[in-house]
């Protein structure tokens, strides 16, 4: 267990928490992501579409490890992705994991506004 990750993504929950007002999950998180790489202006999203916001979060979350690459926006906003390299086969725990790991990067790097 690495305990200084640990504890950087306790501390990130924690700030977002007061953000917030209650403790997001990993899910939360991405969705505020997407939202933010959309323009960071929330807006009334049908079912289809936020799944589309959550795939841009993680798709923009896994630039970071190679794994895809920003390709353009389309006319209506939305960032496309090319993927890189083939994400490795990861058991769920795993891809918590991965996910928990990018999103600190993100935050550290002041991305989130």
């Amino acid at each position: 267990m690495d305990v200084e990750f640990e504890e950087k993504w306790k501390l990130l929950l924690e700030k977002l928490e007061k953000l917030f007002g209650e403790k997001p999950d990993v899910q939360n998180i991405l969705f505020m992501i997407g939202v933010q790489e959309l323009g960071g202006k929330y807006r009334k999203f049908n079912k289809a579409q936020k799944l589309d916001v959550m795939h841009v979060a993680v798709c923009t979350l896994l630039m970071e490890f190679g794994y895809y690459e920003f390709e353009k926006h389309d006319d209506e906003g939305w960032p496309h992705f090319t993927a890189t390299e083939k994400l490795p086969f990861l058991k769920p725990l795993q891809q918590n994991h991965l996910m928990r790991q990018a999103i600190v990067t993100y935050f550290e790097k002041g991305e989130f506004i």
